[in-house]
């Protein structure tokens, strides 16, 4: 038998406001600042204190709701999730339920099918809870559990899908696509190492045709795209395997054990009845002024897939580059100056620059692309040297590098480095003479037919140069020799 998998995802942002969601509370680095250092009684819970909506994360929530093309709700509610964790101080989360910020949105994605639309169920605001660390204490025989509540109380932003998607593909490709709107209009930097972007996948199996959807099982806090595609894939499988054994797919939360590629039971599954949902009794309903939506929405920027597309349309690169250079604005602005400040170089040339080298650079450096010593317009001035013939592609990616190095200009590197390309064809021609002289073996065998000798002879007059010759001159001057040998 055939089966149909369908997913949903949710995914939870922390938005990048300076304070928590319900108090002045910073929000800090929870990899880096000291536990339980940015606390207050409200987000510790205590009795007696009193919750501050936090107005800048609204207004980020609500520029992802519009970037997602949802509807926004004139009145939302905030609410109690009520359940008892560790991390969890006040023994209830506030959140959104039957009255989120914003409902029934959408998400254009491309996929080795073709594009798919994904509906977004939900949009709402949340606050985040504390940090857990389980501690092994081998020697005294005993484990024990610490609690970090810098985090809890940070903004939140859930984004919950429909299951329209049916393969771990067309998974990964949303949740991509999501965080780069997520950075791009300034709402989450996305980070899943620090975990400020968390991943949830919601997987059911059917037969093939059947339009019931199956039992559902709840894949907890995914840390990375490839993990998500792979625990998808995984649950899949095993949903499968379990109903051809003649067994029943459990209602549940599991987690992903990456290094073993497994799912594992967490708990069973809750129902929203289980929370005890009700509404907030020391917040206010939101009321978001039609006014400040449309002064939102004329604020976002290109997203990303427009701006690819645009890339693809008006520069005719292919949708890989043009993906890769729109992902993120910092990277697409640098692309753009470059052109912008020479119109004769190709945006091929220049796209294979920043997608090859600079990236190569930013990944071993781990500079971003705005710490980059090299500015658009001193890239463009290298490029115009390459095209000129100045320099050589070899000495060229030499000088790039020494530019990333150091934030010298290109000409100054090239002088100094004695870089410049020889074009002149009779000192060339000298060149290659000589070349062909000292080698009668390797020329006889090249009349007898074996071809591939011309490289051979291309690369020992290329050394003879220092590799600093016009490749293209010594090809032609090549040629030319040695057929009148």
């Amino acid at each position: 038998m055939k089966y149909s998998a369908d997913i949903g995802l949710e995914v939870h942002a922390e938005l990048l406001t300076h304070s928590k969601m319900f108090c002045a509370c910073a929000v800090v680095d929870t990899t880096k600042a000291d536990p339980n250092t940015a606390v207050c009684p409200v987000c510790e819970g205590l009795p007696g204190s009193l919750p501050v909506l936090n107005e800048k994360a609204v207004e980020l929530g609500l520029r992802v709701a519009l970037a997602l093309c949802c509807e926004i709700s004139p009145q939302s509610i905030f609410a109690r999730k009520n359940y008892f964790y560790p991390d969890l101080p006040k023994g209830y989360q506030i959140s959104q339920y039957e009255q989120p910020l914003a409902e029934h949105g959408t998400l254009v994605v491309d996929t080795s099918k073709g594009e798919k639309t994904i509906r977004i169920r939900r949009v709402h605001l949340e606050e985040d809870t504390g940090k857990l660390t389980h501690v092994e204490d081998k020697d005294k025989k005993e484990s024990y559990t610490l609690v970090d509540l810098n985090r809890a109380g940070v903004p939140l932003l859930e984004i919950v899908t429909e299951p329209d998607m049916h393969t771990a593909e067309e998974a990964g490709a949303y949740a991509r696509e999501l965080r780069s709107i997520l950075r791009e209009v300034g709402a989450s930097n996305g980070d899943m190492e620090k975990g400020t972007l968390r991943l949830e996948a919601n997987i059911s199996i059917r037969p093939e045709g059947k339009p019931e959807l199956g039992t559902k099982v709840e894949i907890k806090n995914l840390n990375s795209f490839k993990a998500m595609e792979k625990a998808i894939d995984f649950e899949i499988q095993r949903q499968i395997t379990r109903l051809e054994g003649g067994e029943l797919v459990k209602q549940e939360t599991v987690g992903w054990e990456d290094l073993k590629g497994v799912t594992f039971t967490q708990r069973s599954k809750e129902e929203a009845h289980d929370y005890r949902y009700f509404p907030e009794p020391d917040l206010p309903p939101l009321v978001v002024d039609k006014t400040q939506i449309e002064e939102i929405r004329k604020s976002l920027p290109e997203l990303p897939r427009v701006r690819a597309l645009r890339f693809v349309s008006q520069y005719q690169l292919n949708r890989a580059d043009a993906d890769m250079l729109a992902e993120e604005k910092s990277v697409a602005d640098y692309f753009e100056k470059i052109l912008k400040a020479d119109p004769s170089i190709p945006p091929k040339l220049v796209a294979n620059w920043i997608t090859g080298e600079l990236f190569a650079w930013m990944k071993t450096s781990g500079d971003t692309i705005d710490q980059v010593k090299v500015k658009p317009t001193e890239l463009a001035k290298l490029l115009a040297l390459l095209q000129k013939g100045v320099i050589n592609l070899p000495s060229a990616k030499t000088v790039f590098s020494a530019m990333l190095k150091s934030g010298k200009n290109a000409e100054a590197i090239i002088k100094s480095m004695g870089l410049e390309q020889v074009s002149d064809l009779e000192t060339i021609a000298k060149l290659v003479h000589k070349v062909i002289r000292d080698n009668p073996a390797e020329l006889a065998a090249f009349k007898a037919g074996k071809e591939t000798l011309e490289q051979w002879f291309f690369g020992q007059v290329m050394r003879a140069a220092g590799g600093k010759a016009n490749p293209g001159v010594v090809r032609e001057e090549l040629k030319k020799q040695l057929a009148d040998n």
